[in-house]
């Protein structure tokens, strides 16, 4: 590794660490609203100012000019920096382990929304802040922002950083430079947070609750400031129905809301976003009504939390209203569907996403087509563009390394005593960063039972579905490590 490249990549985890230690500002002014102690939360803090910006003083001179290998190397030593970030303040100010402080920021900083803590309410308001502010600095990407900033230092306005923190179909560019993409982007994801905050405080929470679900809701995180989550509020339908168009909202293409905002409405036609309201609603639709001929409960709350649970686990940002593991075996199999899809491309949400299971259902077809009609001329379209073969291999190479990191983790997790369900669907909701799954792992319950070593490789699990697996897995390459 040559002197550059260490250049870069301290440079680069400069600017982020600095950027993070900026928006955990937020918590820290709640703790001083709320008169809270968080002497050793500010000095960590300071600490990390002070060693970050002098990394940014030695280093003002060096340009960054990131290759392909600097990118993903950073990228990846950037989230566990984050998650080192984040967990020490919990540790000083809840009295955690070190494993337990790295899950839960984590669980934040990935918008995953597995908590190890069994009592939320009890939290000091500085550290709910805290986790809710991780969720929303990780929903929109942190490297994006910091692709805003690193282009304004390297102004050819590389897509190598913007690449390497999601690989597979590229995001389209709607500017002519990415930091003005990572500027819009983020304008938008304000602008939406906004709009959600004054709503639920409209309808009856307070400025504190507001703020934390909104930065919880659009970022598809989870993180609430109840034990019972939004459950907490289930006498309150409009908050519930707000919640859940907020959370529709967010698991929608980002760029599809900014060309909105010129007037073009093309993002909201292509064939990704149309069959993700259609799954949308035929998920929550056969959950609710699976619900209503099992329960005694109205047709309104069924649907009322039908959808809010569909909308909730499909954009992956795991907030519960009631036990939905008590629905029944066909809401269950509805469920466990919605967590395997996530929202789409270029959203906040996690999971395989929908674009994928289009891409593979039209290859299916054209394969079966082409052994039909052997010496027709055939192609694989989305939104009427034929997609190169090099994009169909990403995305079933991309699929199976999303199964095989789930059957890893599930195996391993039933091995050391677990039933199938939990291993299977913690598995699940941890690399689909979603957060509750079923089992002792419902939404009712914690991750706190897991010895520290299961709590480590579930958080690396996390950050491996985060990132899109090629990312992290890439580092296993020897070819990765050649002539670096």
């Amino acid at each position: 590794m040559d002197r550059d490249t260490v250049k870069n990549i301290l440079k680069f985890s400069a600017l982020v660490g600095l950027i993070t230690q900026l928006f955990f500002l937020i918590p820290v002014v709640t703790g001083v609203i709320y008169n809270e102690n968080i002497f050793s939360f500010v000095i960590f803090s300071i600490i990390c100012t002070v060693i970050f910006f002098g990394i940014l003083v030695i280093l003002k001179k060096h340009k960054i000019k990131m290759k392909i290998k600097d990118a993903i190397l950073s990228v990846n030593l950037v989230w566990i920096m984050l998650g080192v970030l984040g967990a020490v303040p919990l540790m000083l100010e809840t009295n955690i382990s070190f494993i337990d402080g790295f899950f839960e920021s984590a669980s934040g900083f990935t918008t995953t929304g597995a908590t190890i803590y069994s009592d939320i309410t009890d939290l000091p308001k500085n550290i709910l802040m805290l986790r809710s502010t991780m969720h929303w600095i990780g929903g929109m990407g942190i490297i994006v922002l910091g692709v805003g900033l690193l282009s304004l230092i390297n102004p050819t306005g590389s897509l190598t950083l913007f690449k390497g923190e999601s690989t597979g179909i590229t995001p389209d560019k709607v500017t002519p430079k990415i930091k003005h993409t990572a500027l819009k982007l983020w304008g938008i994801y304000i602008t939406i947070t906004l709009i959600d905050a004054f709503l639920l405080k409209l309808e009856g929470m307070s400025v504190f609750d507001a703020i934390n679900h909104a930065f919880s809701t659009v970022s598809t995180g989870g993180f609430s400031t109840k034990s019972e989550s939004l459950g907490y509020w289930t006498d309150n339908p409009w908050i519930l129905w707000t919640t859940t168009l907020f959370m529709f909202i967010s698991g929608i293409n980002f760029i599809a809301h900014i060309k909105f905002l010129k007037k073009d409405f093309s993002g909201y036609k292509s064939e990704e976003v149309m069959w993700y309201v259609i799954i949308f609603l035929v998920l929550s639709l056969g959950v609710s009504l699976v619900h209503y001929f099992n329960s005694h409960d109205s047709l309104f709350y069924t649907l009322t939390h039908g959808f809010f649970t569909i909308s909730s686990i499909l954009t992956t940002t795991g907030f519960a209203t009631v036990d939905y593991s008590q629905w029944g075996q066909a809401a269950t199999a509805i469920i466990l569907l919605a967590m395997l899809i996530g929202g789409n491309a270029g959203s906040t949400a996690g999971g395989i996403k929908v674009i994928r299971f289009v891409v593979m259902f039209k290859n299916l077809n054209y394969q079966i087509k082409k052994i039909l009609f052997p010496n027709a001329i055939i192609s694989v379209k989305i939104d009427k563009k034929t997609l190169p073969q090099s994009i169909i291999n990403n995305v079933s190479a991309f699929i199976f390394l999303y199964i095989l990191t789930i059957s890893i983790i599930s195996l391993y997790l039933f091995a050391n005593g677990y039933d199938l369900l939990t291993s299977l669907s913690a598995a699940v909701a941890c690399v689909g960063n979603i957060g509750p799954g079923f089992g002792h792992v419902g939404p009712v319950d914690n991750f706190a039972f897991f010895t520290q070593t299961q709590k480590l490789v579930l958080a690396i699990g996390m950050i491996i579905g985060r990132l899109e697996f090629f990312t992290v897995l890439i580092l296993l390459s020897r070819d990765f490590w050649k002539k670096f």
